[in-house]
């Protein structure tokens, strides 16, 4: 037996090391690491935990395997027990033999994040409640420790640190997002598997930043189409909600992923503003006068929606009050739309203002 600071070396059958739940799901080139450990011999031991966990060495341990290996000389380090230990070890051992894929390194930096903001919190309670001031064995907030305010931006940083090597956790937080909703089981099962498609072309070398784009657009397009088809919600806001759907899908194969991001958060952003608004307004009479804005923004809506629906479809699905409303809505729109033709053939100066002027 050899001991060196921080660990032990004994001998342990290949079989007793237990593998648990690692990050690392595909080790490369296993056959070229068996060789160079068969030419040249292990030149660095496996660590394992007390009890045998694996630690540090998950692919020499396979080429080990394939070569046959029945016992080997393993480090033994007792003080790697808890889950952040473990985490930070199994990272070093990656850095130093194989690079992460970017869906392995956003799993690794998601548990160290969670990690070392609890340990954060834990230190602070520990320094704020008990902890007797002036102990060099306190289990207090070290003097430079985040506030509370920061933990979450102190974690973020310092775990992206650990897994990547540089400060910049964007990309990370990016790929997380995406793995969050194929693990979210209230999310609608079409959404899931458009995310976990995301993921395979992240995997596949494909960009982090337009994989993200297209879920968040996503995400809002199922949005306005959950608020269009809520009977709980006023018409106006149901009607905005699927004529914002309708111009999102129209320009599907017509904009680029930044433009239809853009498009889509608009649409939900001003049916949510129409919520937040009847929410928090006194009802308004129906003889009440709406500014000119409004008015814009309602025929913006209308553009072309004739263009989006299937007649058939409607005529079999109508009920004969909703049929009647829409009579009495286009019968309404096509008297109101005289009035204003006669006005502005009254009035030439009204008819010569350019189109911007209307939504003052």
């Amino acid at each position: 037996m050899i001991s060196t600071p921080g660990h032990i070396e004994l001998e342990r059958s290949i079989d007793s090391i237990r593998i648990g739940s690692r990050h690392r799901t595909d080790f490369g080139d296993i056959d070229a690491l068996a060789a160079s450990i068969e030419k040249q011999g292990l030149l660095q031991p496996i660590t394992v935990t007390p009890d045998g966990t694996l630690v540090c060495g998950a692919r020499r341990l396979a080429a080990l395997r394939q070569l046959g290996v029945r016992k080997l000389n393993v480090w033994v380090r007792s003080g790697i027990s808890d889950g952040l230990a473990q985490l930070l070890a199994e990272q070093d051992d990656n850095a130093l033999h194989k690079t992460l894929s970017p869906t392995e390194a956003a799993t690794l930096y998601r548990e160290v994040k969670m990690l070392l903001a609890e340990d954060a919190r834990r230190r602070q309670v520990a320094s704020r409640f008990g902890v007797e001031q002036g102990n060099p064995r306190s289990d207090g907030a070290a003097t430079v420790a985040a506030p509370v305010t920061s933990l979450d931006g102190y974690a973020r940083a310092q775990a992206a640190l650990l897994v990547t090597g540089t400060r910049s956790y964007t990309t990370l937080e990016r790929i997380g997002y995406l793995q969050g909703i194929v693990a979210d089981d209230s999310q609608d099962e079409a959404l899931r598997r458009l995310a976990s498609t995301e993921l395979d072309l992240i995997s596949d070398g494909g960009s982090v930043a337009a994989a993200h784009r297209r879920m968040k657009t996503q995400l809002a397009f199922a949005e306005l189409e959950q608020l269009a088809a809520d009977a709980a919600q006023p018409a106006g806001i149901r009607h905005a909600a699927s004529a914002g759907a309708s111009r999102v899908h129209a320009a599907e194969n017509t904009q680029t992923d930044i433009e239809l991001e853009k498009l889509a958060k608009e649409a939900l952003s001003r049916a949510k503003t129409a919520t937040k608004a009847r929410n928090t307004r006194p009802v308004a009479s129906s003889h009440s006068r709406l500014p000119v804005r409004s008015f814009v923004f309602l025929w913006n809506d209308l553009h072309e929606w004739w263009l989006h629906y299937d007649y058939a479809e409607i005529v079999s699905e109508l009920t004969d009050e909703q049929w009647q409303q829409f009579e009495a809505t286009l019968a309404g729109t096509i008297a109101f739309a005289e009035r204003m033709r006669s006005l502005r053939d009254d009035s030439p100066a009204v008819a010569l203002l350019p189109a911007r002027s209307l939504a003052r």
